[in-house]
């Protein structure tokens, strides 16, 4: 338990936080509404429809001011930045910013299902009200007349109850933010997300439709409450006088008024936030972006088909871009037409619009004392940077530098895949060796995919100080690492370091290390920890 508390310990008690304020806010503005006297009148015409339509919609406020803030990607850099000096634990929270936006559109998608059923309730029963289809005392507040916008309490006109729900504001805005909202959660499904990507972009800017409908919804003021005024309309005393009321002093007719909209107020401040991050991120868009090298590299084997490789101390940045669908193997088709060794003005070369740095899982990587780096796939490639990086500083001697020892995993399907990241490698193996470090780096490529005629081949050259396929001194690995075994010989080599565990590959994968992290961190706070750490692709 002690273990699972060090990785997971802080996330449950966030997911613990938010799942408890959405609850007390359901259950304070539920009880407010079921039990609250100004609203007696009202929940006699609508019964219990009335708290289950506005209780829902008080959550509904709380999280739709948090669905922007974690895809407001420069506010969780700054904030990142901010906590350099904080605890790991607590900068890693905001590596599952995805996570807790997937889990706010689901609070949204449900507190809406259950607003929209309550609200087409109410509808129909203030319809019936009207036509006298309950007891006299609904029919008399249906009849309320409408002087001055002060004495009515049934919204409903005669009409049909689609009728209303369709030209009423709330009504109409109502319609169109749950459609908006619908096309934005069925587009998000990782079927939809992984082979039609385009599809799931276009459809996710329906938010801004959602969040215009969401503003405007409360405008109609459709809920009323009953009003203090002078004389006081007394509803324990009057509720059973209706033929009475106006005429005797103690029943005055009673005064009713929509409630003031709020929902605004709960989300201005997000959509101003998001509004900077998108007018920041079209401003660098719009920098000058000169190409200095293309280079066509071997297939790619992940989804995602965008990565940056280069690090920080370059006057540079590469990019690795998978084709994966229409629009990068266009782009390809145009990079292979222009000329070999092509560059000055006269190349017309497709325009590069450039975003970020972003803040990531991997920037913590020179925060512990060792590190275990685990590439599954092209997922190698953000480890591209952090080793060239780290390449960079101890050619600078870097004073900041706290890590000392690094481990490197590279899970890989085909021989070709492994060609680009090899080079790498062998100037890491070099310049280490030339040090005196070369137990700084310890790197193990395994590869979980071959044939009869690559295994002839290997058994042919076995006896080569070179591995066959990449031509360094370790030799790769063939089928998948046995975890256990290397967590306990991280554990062993550093019997009092904090370990961090950074991963970047599937899912399934992810699970597989994050219960390893657990298993083998001692509970002696003295003793190894390992830290799981996952990047978002």
């Amino acid at each position: 338990m002690g273990n699972w508390i060090v990785n997971n310990g802080l996330s449950a008690f966030i997911l613990v936080a938010w799942m408890g304020i959405n609850i007390f806010i359901f259950v304070w503005f539920y009880l407010s509404y079921d039990l609250g006297d100004q609203f007696f009148y009202t929940r006699h015409l609508l019964s219990s429809g009335l708290p289950w339509a506005r209780a829902p919609a008080a959550v509904l406020n709380f999280n739709c001011m948090l669905i922007l803030l974690p895809v407001c990607r420069n506010l969780l850099s700054l904030i990142r930045g901010s906590f350099m000096c904080c605890s790991k634990t607590l900068r890693k929270q905001l590596d599952k910013n995805l996570t807790f936006h997937k889990l706010v559109g689901y609070m949204i998608a449900l507190m809406t299902a259950v607003h929209t059923i309550a609200h087409l309730l109410n509808v129909e029963w203030l319809n019936n009200s009207r036509q006298g289809a309950y007891d006299e005392l609904s029919t008399i507040l249906s009849q309320l007349e409408d002087t001055n916008s002060t004495s009515y309490l049934n919204p409903d006109p005669q009409q049909i109850p689609t009728r209303f729900a369709f030209s009423s504001i709330a009504g109409l805005t109502g319609v169109i933010i749950t459609l908006a909202l619908i096309l934005i959660i069925t587009s998000s499904m990782e079927v939809i997300r992984r082979n039609y990507f385009e599809v799931f972009w276009y459809t996710h800017h329906l938010f801004i439709i959602f969040f215009a409908g969401l503003v405007f919804h409360g405008a109609g003021r459709i809920v009323r409450s009953q009003q203090r005024t002078n004389p006081l309309h007394n509803v324990s005393y009057c509720k059973d006088r209706s033929d009475d009321w106006g005429t005797l002093p103690e029943c005055p007719i009673p005064q009713f008024a929509g409630g003031f909209p709020q929902t605004w107020m709960w989300v201005i401040g997000p959509m101003f936030l998001y509004l900077c991050e998108r007018c920041l991120r079209f401003i660098r868009y719009m920098q000058k972006v000169t190409y200095r090298k293309i280079v066509m590299r071997p297939s790619k084997l992940e989804w995602h088909p965008f990565t940056m490789t280069s690090a920080p101390e370059e006057d540079f940045f590469s990019v690795h871009i998978r084709s994966a669908g229409d629009w990068t193997n266009k782009l390809i088709d145009i990079m292979q037409q222009l000329p070999e060794g092509a560059q000055g003005p006269n190349v017309c070369f497709p325009r590069m619009g450039v975003d970020g740095p972003f803040g990531t899982a991997s920037e913590d990587v020179f925060d512990y004392e060792v590190s275990m780096l685990v590439g599954a796939g092209i997922g190698v490639t953000p480890f591209a940077s952090i080793l060239k990086s780290i390449w960079y500083k101890f050619k600078d001697s870097d004073p900041k530098l706290r890590t000392r020892k690094i481990y490197f995993y590279w899970l890989c399907r085909e021989t070709h895949a492994f060609e680009w990241f090899a080079d790498l490698l062998q100037v890491l193996e070099k310049e280490m060796e030339e040090r005196g470090m070369g137990d700084f780096l310890t790197y193990k490529l395994y590869l979980t995919g071959w044939d009869q005629s690559h295994t002839t081949h290997v058994m042919v050259h076995f006896d080569k100080e070179t591995d066959v396929i990449t031509g360094l001194k370790q030799k790769t690995h063939y089928g998948r690492p046995i975890w256990d075994k290397e967590f306990e010989q991280v554990r062993k080599e550093n019997p009092t370091s904090a370990v961090g565990t950074f991963l970047c590959g599937p899912e399934a994968l992810a699970k597989v290390l994050e219960k390893k992290c657990a298993k083998f961190s001692d509970v002696d706070p003295r003793r190894t920890k390992f830290y799981f750490n996952k990047e978002n692709f």
